[in-house]
C-alpha cells in the first residue's frame, strides 16, 4: 500500500507510522523532517510552504514505485506538510515497513532525497527581523538558490477548484507569477 498526500494539517507522527505496520513486517523506519530554529546564523520563526497538489502527489507516488523497484518493502507512506509550519513542527513524514530493517532503512533514506530533488513543493523561511527567504533543497533539480523553479519568486498563490486542480475534490495551489 502506497499512502501519499500533501495537507495542511499539522502531521500526527503516530497514525502516519500505524498506517504502514503490519503483522508480516519486523521494521517501520521513519523519517521526521522539522523547522529548525536557526538557518546560516539568522532566527527562522517558521517556514512556509506552497506545492502544486495533482504533481506533488504524481511525484511521489513515482518515488514509492522507485523504492518498490529496488527494496522489498511492504507499505510506504509519504505525508508532506503545507502553509505554515512553526519551529519544532512536522514538514513531512517518510514512513516505510519492510520485513527486514535494512531494505526500510534504505528505503527512507532514498526517498526523502528523491523527494527533496524531484516534488514540487517550494519553502519560504521567515526570520526574527521580519525578512524572508524562498529556499531550494539542495538536491533539487530545478530552479535557482533562493527562488521556485522558474526562477522569479512567487508573488501570491491561487486556489484552484477541484475540476482545475484534477485531483478529486482537493484543492491545489498553483504560483501565480
Amino acid at each position: 500500500m502506497d499512502i501519499v498526500d500533501v495537507v495542511e494539517d499539522k502531521l500526527k507522527v503516530d497514525e502516519i507510522t500505524d498506517s504502514v505496520s503490519s503483522p508480516s513486517c519486523g521494521a517501520v523506519s521513519i523519517f521526521v523532517g522539522t523547522t529548525r530554529n536557526n538557518f546560516e546564523g539568522k532566527q527562522v520563526v517558521r517556514l512556509e510552504y506552497e506545492a502544486y497538489y495533482p504533481m506533488a502527489k504524481k511525484k511521489m507516488l513515482e518515488v514509492c514505485a522507485s523504492i518498490r523497484s529496488q527494496w522489498d518493502v511492504e507499505n510506504i507512506a509519504m505525508i508532506h506538510r503545507i502553509g505554515v509550519v512553526p519551529v519544532k513542527e512536522a514538514s513531512i513524514v517518510i514512513a516505510i515497513s519492510s520485513p527486514h530493517r535494512k531494505e526500510s532503512l534504505e528505503a527512507v533514506q532514498y526517498a526523502i532525497e528523491t523527494v527533496k530533488a524531484i516534488v514540487p513543493v517550494w519553502k519560504k523561511e521567515i526570520y526574527a527581523d521580519d525578512s524572508a527567504s524562498w529556499k531550494k533543497n539542495k538536491e533539487c533539480a530545478w530552479g535557482t538558490d533562493d527562488v521556485p523553479s522558474c526562477g522569479l519568486p512567487v508573488k501570491s498563490s491561487t486556489k484552484l477548484s477541484p475540476d482545475q486542480a484534477g485531483d478529486k475534490g482537493d484543492t491545489a495551489i498553483r504560483d501565480k507569477l
